[in-house]
Parts: C-alpha cells; structure tokens; sequence
C-alpha cells in the first residue's frame, strides 16, 4: 500500500502539527488495500524518543474509508467506525510532534489493512493494538517525516 500526506510533501511535518503550532491530525491518504481488507489502523511513533514515543494510534477504521482529513483526530471527526487509543502521554488520540531542540526527530506513519475489525474499546495503548493485529495483517504502508525545533 502507499501512504501518502498532502499535509507535509517534503518530508518535513510544518509546526501547524506539532506542539509549536495547533497541534492538528494530519491529512492522510492511501491507496492499494487489498480486496480483503476489512479495516485499517494508522500508529504513529518517534523512534528517536529515548522509549520509542508513540504520538496516535487509531483502528478499526472502516475498509472503504481511504483517507483521513487534516484535524480529523484533534477534532474528534474520525471516520464513522474508527476507533483512537491513547498516545504516550495516556491521553486519547493524536499528539503532535514536540521534541527537545537539537538534531530532527523521524515519525513514522505505518498503516496497517487487517482482514478483522479489531474490536478494542477505545484508549487501547499501541502495544495492546499490534498485539490484537498479530496474524490479521494483510498489507502495510508507511511514511517517515522529520522535525526540528528550533533552538
């Protein structure tokens, strides 16, 4: 599959998306699910974090939804369906990025087709998501963006 985001074209996410800006969703599209696909999940981490910081995860995203619109999760205007867990602060939904000033930080985007709704009530962390995940996914796609604060 391929992920795409009209918010960021350059691999560079603007601050509207993170802690120096407004902090909104990213608009996101995709294409090439395959026929199975009965839902999706998006999960959102900074590897370069010192653990790993997950900043959204969402699920159970209807298999005919193929995008998801810019404030979509800081709105609370998900697809009809889609479900958001909580991020690594423990609150529910999309963080954006925000880390110290220094070299960029990379987020990676991964989504995910499965063949199951995953049926997790919402505020599932992204370990009990990839864990419900495990065997049900039938494609993946995925970004990578950076961000740099200034000093």
């Amino acid at each position: 599959m391929e992920l795409r985001s009209p918010s960021f074209t350059n691999g560079s996410i603007p601050a509207q998306y993170t802690c120096d800006g407004s902090g909104v969703s990213p608009s996101f599209d995709w294409t090439g699910a395959p026929a199975d696909t009965k839902s999706f999940a998006i999960i959102m981490h900074d590897p370069d974090a010192p653990r790993d910081y997950t900043h959204w995860v969402a699920y159970d995203i209807p298999a005919n939804v193929h995008g998801i619109a810019e404030g979509a999760a800081s709105g609370d205007t998900m697809p009809s369906g889609s479900v958001e867990g909580r991020n690594g602060s423990r609150k529910m939904g999309y963080q954006g990025p925000c880390p110290p000033a220094g070299d960029p930080h990379h987020y990676n985007f991964q989504l995910y087709a499965l063949d199951t709704n995953l049926q997790l009530p919402a505020g599932a962390t992204r370990q009990q998501v990839e864990a419900a995940m495990q065997s049900h996914i039938v494609a993946t796609g995925k970004l990578v963006a950076t961000y740099k604060r200034s000093e």
